[in-house]
């Protein structure tokens, strides 16, 4: 016993072991964020998902055409009425909008940016390839 009381009176004894345990805690808490899938890297599957979330953003929305960014952060659903939503990132989940006009939209090669007009939902680039050109005219068919 008074060996451990020896050993604990030493200067920077007490440090380490506080940092250890600190550093155990930490430890702790993310395996516990691993273990209940909290944070990661949240993608966009595929066409199918993108559509899953439209319809779930808008029950019925029922996607003909979707145009899916390469890094699959977001994407534009047409529906067969030709209303087209916008589906972007938004920290662990996915937010989506409808868009009412062309306005918002600009073109740069293979780069579409898209704006809502709300200041919460941001803008987006989305890179959509050859398709960008496509979308961006079929976008200027929106009202607006």
């Amino acid at each position: 016993m008074k060996v451990v009381q020896a050993f604990l009176a030493q200067p920077g004894v007490l440090l380490v072991l506080k940092t250890l345990a600190s550093l155990v805690g930490v430890l702790l808490v993310v395996q516990l964020a691993r273990w209940m899938n909290l944070g990661g890297d949240v993608r966009i599957r595929d066409e199918d998902h993108a559509g899953a979330l439209a319809d779930e953003a808008m029950c019925g929305f029922v996607p003909v055409a979707v145009g899916l960014d390469k890094a699959r952060i977001g994407a534009l659903v047409r529906d067969a009425q030709g209303r087209v939503m916008l589906i972007r990132r938004h920290g662990s989940h996915f937010a989506a909008r409808l868009l009412e006009s062309h306005a918002g939209v600009r073109l740069d090669q293979q780069f579409l940016t898209v704006s809502t007009g709300d200041s919460r939902f941001g803008t987006i680039t989305l890179n959509l390839g050859p398709d960008a050109q496509a979308w961006a005219a079929s976008l200027r068919r929106l009202e607006g």
